[in-house]
């Protein structure tokens, strides 16, 4: 069972009209203004569960797409390449004072997902603004991959590939975001920002994607009978990756002080559970190589180790962790009873246990941002 966290797709906007605040010079950059604010109000009542339209408007309205996930998506993949067309072309525009006067009328406002104020904030969810078409395109592409891995979670049950397909999607936009976007971004940022903007965050995301993805494509191995001593590796493969995470979550924690432990909370339950998977596959390999002291030995010192932790986060990751420790509870008893009356086998000490080997195979699949390449006209 895997683990979920969706936290980071719990964003919310507040209403941005463009043609308010961009001077059109003629009335087709007019229409096209209008309909990037147009397009962005489907993506605001969508997250911010405010729209009035029927579900069978909405399903009509997103070319029959019954997921909510989906509509979000649909609503995304129109607005991005519009926003990609007015930030081609405000940056071409020389006068800088007159870009950040347009900038602080358009009043582009976010919450943060990922903020701790956010989740202790009485009154009501906390907005951060920055006068920056980056940060709007920033915390879009933000709410793009989050979206995408929920939609990855919601088809899990029924179709693994496009699952693992989805969350190297959403790995491949917070790595966009983290290299491409997020850095232009820096020189606009204002003391406080949330955790969103910071490109290491981002690429925490990345890699938490790749680990589900890597996740999901074990549960197609597991189905397809392959060898336990791979299945170790690969879960062994998913520990990395969130170990990999972990680390690059303490970096952006010196560049933001503000980010939630619910994040650091669900990596360290992830990677705990899938280092438990994959000592159980690695104890069956070195059973099966008639290893049986060191697949006992490998068993206890995990046992024990996991049990020394202390595992914060919400109850069901503690559910699903504490059924893991169990079942590796009782195949560790089974493995002793079996030696104590079959094989006789010493069992070695902690320094002389082998060590399992990791293999990442997940991969990133590259965002490529799309334009819709049409002609603005600003009066300067």
């Amino acid at each position: 069972m895997m683990l979920h966290f969706r936290d980071p797709a719990k964003l919310k906007t507040k209403k941005i009209v463009f043609e308010e605040a961009y001077a059109a010079r003629d009335s087709t950059t007019l229409e096209q203004l209008k309909e990037l604010s147009s397009k962005r109000r489907m993506i605001e009542e969508s997250i911010n569960e405010s729209s009035s339209i029927t579900t069978a408007i909405a399903r009509e309205m997103s070319g029959g797409l019954t997921s909510r996930s989906e509509q979000v998506l649909h609503n995304l993949d129109m607005y991005l390449p519009l926003l990609e067309n007015l930030i081609f072309h405000v940056g071409m525009i020389s006068n800088f004072s007159q870009i950040v006067r347009w900038n602080s009328e358009l009043k582009m406002q976010w919450t943060s997902a990922l903020s701790s104020s956010s989740f202790f904030n009485f009154k009501g969810p906390k907005y951060f603004q920055i006068n920056s078409l980056q940060f709007e395109i920033g915390m879009t592409l933000f709410l793009y991959g989050a979206i995408l891995r929920e939609r990855a979670l919601e088809v899990l049950p029924a179709d693994l590939v496009q699952s693992a397909t989805l969350f190297r999607e959403a790995a491949g936009v917070f790595h966009h975001l983290a290299h491409k976007v997020l850095p232009i971004l820096q020189y606009s940022l204002t003391a406080e920002r949330p955790p969103e903007v910071v490109s290491s965050v981002s690429t925490v995301m990345s890699l938490i994607c790749l680990a589900e993805a890597q996740a999901v494509t074990i549960k197609r191995a597991e189905e397809k009978g392959t060898t336990v001593g791979l299945l170790a590796k690969l879960h062994h493969g998913v520990a990395e990756l969130l170990d990999e995470a972990a680390g690059v979550l303490n970096t952006a924690s010196r560049e933001c002080n503000d980010i939630s432990s619910r994040i650091v909370e669900f990596i360290s339950c992830c990677k705990a559970l899938h280092e438990l998977k994959s000592l159980k596959y690695f104890a069956e390999s070195l059973k099966i190589a008639n290893q049986f002291g060191a697949a006992i030995g490998v068993l206890r010192v995990a046992l024990v180790d996991v049990k020394k932790k202390k595992m914060p986060g919400q109850e069901s990751w503690k559910c699903v962790l504490k059924e893991e420790i169990d079942k590796f509870a009782e195949l560790l008893r089974k493995h002793e009873h079996e030696n104590e009356f079959v094989w006789h086998e010493k069992v070695p000490s902690e320094d002389e246990l082998p060590k399992p080997e990791g293999n990442k195979i997940a991969s990133i699949i590259p965002y490529q941002p799309k334009r819709w390449e049409r002609q603005l006209a600003f009066k300067i």
